[in-house]
């Protein structure tokens, strides 16, 4: 199955955050919006650069919380693996655990941002496809007897 599956089913919506916005900024929306990571783009379109929990957490291990006022656009992460609708869940799946992220955004073939998806949402098609896979198996042997 694609990366466009389980968009269907998730939906498209990319939280974003612009460029000049504080850290401290991130995390409140993070917090509130219960999300991992904010795409760093200043149209919605674009991306510039990704915010994560984690990024955050490094910053200031690194920094002291000082870095709460500092802007995104310093510290956010610049090179952003992207992923296409088209890609095989499978080999995005592998992508993350080979380079440890936990969110990928979802580009078109113009680099347009259209959706984001997390370790959290490839996890939970994985099961759902166990799932379905489990209950034909289970229709088929009732079936047959």
């Amino acid at each position: 199955m694609d990366i466009e599956s389980i968009l269907a089913v998730k939906g498209r919506e990319v939280r974003t955050i612009r460029p000049e916005a504080t850290v401290a900024e991130a995390v409140r929306r993070m917090r509130d919006e219960a999300v991992g990571a904010l795409v760093v783009s200043d149209d919605d379109v674009r991306i510039h650069g990704i915010v994560s929990e984690r990024g955050i957490m490094h910053a200031m291990a690194d920094r002291g919380v000082a870095v709460m006022n500092e802007r995104i656009g310093d510290m956010m992460t610049k090179e952003v693996f992207t992923c296409f609708p088209e890609d095989r869940v499978s080999a995005i799946m592998a992508a993350m655990t080979h380079r440890r992220i936990r969110h990928i955004p979802v580009v078109d073939r113009q680099g347009r941002l259209c959706g984001i998806i997390s370790i959290g949402d490839v996890v939970k098609y994985r099961l759902d496809e166990i799932q379905r896979e489990a209950d034909a198996m289970r229709e088929y042997i009732s079936g047959t007897r």
